[in-house]
Parts: C-alpha cells; sequence; structure tokens
C-alpha cells in the first residue's frame, strides 16, 4: 500500500511550513501528479475535508463516511485513507498538514486523538460560516510561497480551535481532567501498542489507580483498558491485511508483539468473529 509522504513535502504551499489547502478554484496538483496517488493510502500526516456544498463518501480505517453539506472530515497520521473513485462536492475545502506544522501552535486540541471516537463532524451554519472565512483566508496567504509562517500558524489556530470546540459539542463534556487523562492512555497505547503495556504500567504512567483508569476509559470509550488495546492490536492487524502489509500470520503476530501465533489468531477470531484465513478470503 502506498504513503504519500512526498506528496505534502515535494508540494507543499509555503516555502517554511509543510502545508496544503485545496479548494475547487485553488491548490489542484497538476493531472499526472495527482493520478500517482493511488485511492487507498496511509496518510502519513492530518488530514480535513470540509464539505460546504455537495457529497462524497470517504473511507476511513476500513469504515465509510459520507460527507455531506456543513460536515468535516478528518484523517490522522497513520490511518488508513481510502480517496472517493470520483466526486469532491461542488464547494469544499481540503487541508494538509505535519506534525512540524502542529509543534509550532500555541497549545494543544484534544479532538485530534479523536477520543469520542468520531472522524466526522456536523458544524453549525455559524461554525460553517466562521470556517469558510478562515480558509479563503489561508488560501490568501498560500497564494505566496513566502508568507510568514506566523500568519499561517496564526490562522490555523483559529481553525482547529473552531473545529474542537465543534467536535465536542454535541457532548456533554465531562471534567478537562478526566478527558486529559484518556487522552493520556490513547497516546500511551498508541507510541507503545506492539510491546503490549500491562494496565498496571499504564496506570502508573498517568498516575491513577487501575480503577479509575477502567472507569474513565470506559466512560469514553464504552470498553475496558484491556479490551480497548485488544482491539486497537486487532484494528492494526486488519489494515495490515487488508493492504497488503504482511505476508502470512506468522510475520504479522510477530510485527504486532505476539509471540504465539495461535494466540494472535484465536484473539482475532474472538473479536472479528472470523478467522484470518476467512478474511483473507472476503479481501480477493
Amino acid at each position: 500500500m502506498q504513503t504519500i509522504r512526498s506528496l505534502l513535502h515535494e508540494h507543499k504551499q509555503n516555502d517554511k511550513l509543510p502545508i496544503r489547502v485545496v479548494s475547487p478554484r485553488f491548490g489542484h496538483l497538476p493531472r499526472e501528479i495527482a493520478d500517482q496517488v493511488k485511492l487507498t493510502h496511509r496518510t502519513p500526516y492530518y488530514f480535513f475535508l470540509f464539505m460546504l456544498n455537495g457529497s462524497t463518501r470517504y473511507g476511513v480505517d476500513l469504515e465509510e463516511f459520507d460527507i455531506e453539506n456543513n460536515q468535516l472530515l478528518f484523517v490522522l497520521p497513520h490511518q488508513v485513507h481510502r480517496l472517493p473513485a470520483s466526486g469532491h462536492g461542488t464547494d469544499y475545502f481540503k487541508l494538509g498538514f505535519d506534525e512540524s506544522t502542529l509543534s509550532r501552535l500555541p497549545k494543544q486540541y484534544p479532538f485530534l486523538v479523536n477520543p469520542l471516537n468520531r472522524q466526522k463532524i456536523t458544524v453549525t451554519p455559524g461554525t460553517s460560516a466562521r470556517l469558510k472565512a478562515i480558509f479563503e483566508m489561508l488560501i490568501g496567504l498560500l497564494s505566496t510561497p513566502d508568507t510568514g509562517p506566523e500568519l499561517i500558524l496564526a490562522h490555523l489556530n483559529t481553525m482547529l480551535t473552531e473545529i474542537n470546540s465543534a467536535y465536542f459539542s454535541m457532548n456533554k463534556k465531562p471534567a478537562d481532567d478526566k478527558l486529559s487523562k484518556y487522552i493520556g492512555f490513547q497516546l500511551f497505547v498508541e507510541n507503545n501498542l506492539t510491546n503490549h503495556p500491562t494496565i498496571k504500567d499504564i496506570a502508573g504512567q498517568l498516575a491513577l489507580s487501575t480503577d479509575s483508569l477502567y472507569q474513565i476509559v470506559k466512560h469514553y470509550s464504552g470498553l475496558s483498558p484491556k479490551e480497548f488495546i485488544i482491539n486497537r492490536l486487532i484494528l492494526e492487524a486488519r489494515r495490515r491485511m487488508c493492504y497488503g502489509e504482511s505476508s502470512s500470520v506468522k510475520e504479522l503476530a510477530f510485527d504486532l508483539g505476539f509471540n504465539d501465533p495461535d494466540y494472535f489468531s484465536r484473539l482475532f477470531k474472538k473479536v472479528t468473529g472470523k478467522t484470518i484465513a476467512a478474511f483473507f478470503r472476503d479481501l480477493s
């Protein structure tokens, strides 16, 4: 499966920041370059699609999302991203930037670890109008590659603040400390996934008791911490199988930190309801 790291870096729209904005009237790559990007790939940077008018369908991590008016889809680094075969709506904005750009912004945006497992956000008309205005300002700034990065970063900060607010607006937001701990849990799992961290180790890293960690993870994900980690491992297995990144069950098991391929196979069937062989057959 293709990883399109070079697309953002080789075709960035600012001399000092890896960032691109695309709309129907701005930023499209020449067809001979765009045609080199496969419909399915891993996205090594943050990607946003904001639909103002029209509809399209994108795939993220083996799920399909229909995006319509006043809806926004975001894809995180290293998720599997499937582009639509055709059609992007008649009025939209697309945005891509990487971790180095994000690191230069003045604060964190909790939605970027997707704690509520929502890749798609529906925004209010007021938020839609403000996001449109920010995108248009970014297009103006990116029309010349030597624009000072501080101006671009200021508008990107405002945009991500708007999106963060919209992400959480439909959910009653518990105490910030609990959300922060859950985000810390997610990040620790992502950074140590194939090491199979124990619940006790994770709780210790977050300065929590195992009972407190259980309550927080259960509240946000509906799963116990152990179930969350197992589901995340099996999702990664499905990603790699679906896009040909492992050639055998044994190789896949070892790549994901399992010492016993037979145990991994049983766990896969327990979570998905299918054997690995059946999953491969469905892909073919």
